[in-house]
């Protein structure tokens, strides 16, 4: 297995699931964790290490270890494994979702901007989706009913129940205290604002060959995803807070045992559903205008990357990120992309005029 992001979320649960099933680790990627990334080594013994930064290089306990994207892109390229995981953060792991499909590999996807920025550019079917939600509707999936729609749950994030006048002095600590798990701070921000829910109704869109795609919050977090069906019956998919279900249908061969604890219903009592308010979740604005508009997905996309950076470094309030989003959405709303390198080029000309906006 070649796993991108090796000491995120994701990439623990992966190693986890490896170790339990006997895996083998061929290549490690990873950010700046090094400490982590040692024990990591440690453990599954990879043939290959890569890092982000060279002079991290020497902080490795390995004897082959490189740097880089284009580390990636040839380790990638020149691997045995037929499964790569790529669970980096951001867009930059638009490339490394290239390669592997390019080469054959079967790509177990983590990394939702891949679609959103690239959906209609990527044929989908070597993709396993590694996201709980998207795992749910593969899940109940049935191509023998007629399917009206999807529906996929958001937790609402650290501020679901905060009063909406208190939300322009929330500080970055109070955003990065998700209610119902850890993750990295740059999705637990998203999930905030709810621009995370909206990537994953794009990345449903991809998959799913429909743009009848929807989200509403369930604040316990066990329904993961539901689909309605045209007789007017309705599946939902159950399972406890946990990415190691999601992560052993994709990187397994078959999945015999029991992943995750079963849902105890008495002991859950209720479950809430909630709508997703503009009120409070203003990209919410943009939803049905991002599912019908191809090309406007590395516009969220790269606005949000700037907008997020710069809120978690301090240098513009919560609600300035939706200022930067809704800006860049509108002022790029024409924009026509023809092929994968229009990609690149709209990426560096959206993160430009982010950079100009005055907050």
């Amino acid at each position: 297995m070649v796993l991108l992001g090796s000491t995120g979320s994701i990439g623990v649960n992966a190693l986890h699931i490896a170790l339990k099933f006997h895996i083998d680790i061929e290549i490690l990627v990873a950010g700046k964790n090094i400490d982590l990334l040692n024990k990591q080594i440690k453990i599954h013994n990879p043939k290959l290490v890569i890092v982000a930064n060279k002079e991290d290089i020497n902080k490795v306990n390995h004897t082959c270890v490189k740097a880089g994207e284009e580390a990636i892109l040839d380790a990638i390229a020149n691997s045995y494994s037929n499964l790569v995981v790529n669970a980096l953060v951001g867009f930059s792991g638009l490339k490394p979702t290239l390669e592997a499909l390019k080469c054959g590999k079967k790509l177990a996807l983590a990394n939702k901007e891949s679609l959103v920025v690239a959906g209609q550019f990527i044929d989908t079917k070597n993709i396993i989706p590694i996201d709980s939600e998207h795992f749910g509707l593969w899940y109940l999936y049935d191509k023998t009913k007629k399917i009206d729609s999807l529906v996929v749950t958001a937790s609402g994030g650290s501020f679901r129940d905060l009063p909406l006048e208190k939300l322009k002095t929330v500080t970055i600590q109070e955003a990065l205290n998700h209610p119902n798990w850890s993750m990295g701070n740059k999705i637990t921000i998203d999930s905030a604002t709810m621009t995370n829910k909206l990537f994953e109704l794009i990345e449903a869109r991809w998959l799913f060959k429909t743009n009848k795609c929807d989200a509403i919050i369930e604040s316990k977090s066990i329904i993961h995803a539901l689909i309605n069906f045209c007789d007017g019956s309705t599946t939902a998919h159950l399972a406890n807070v946990s990415m190691q279900l999601p992560i052993a249908y994709a990187i397994l061969e078959q999945v015999d045992g029991e992943i995750l604890e079963k849902v105890d219903l008495l002991q859950i009592g209720s479950l809430e559903f909630k709508k997703i308010e503009t009120s409070r979740y203003k990209i919410w604005e943009f939803k049905d205008e991002l599912l019908t508009n191809q090309n406007l997905g590395v516009v969220l996309n790269s606005s949000n990357d700037f907008a997020v950076d710069r809120f978690l470094k301090g240098d513009i309030g919560f609600l300035d990120i939706f200022k930067i989003q809704s800006l860049a959405l509108n002022h790029f709303n024409g924009l026509k992309l023809q092929n994968l390198d229009d990609i690149f080029v709209a990426h560096k000309e959206i993160t430009t005029f982010c950079k100009g906006v005055k907050i």
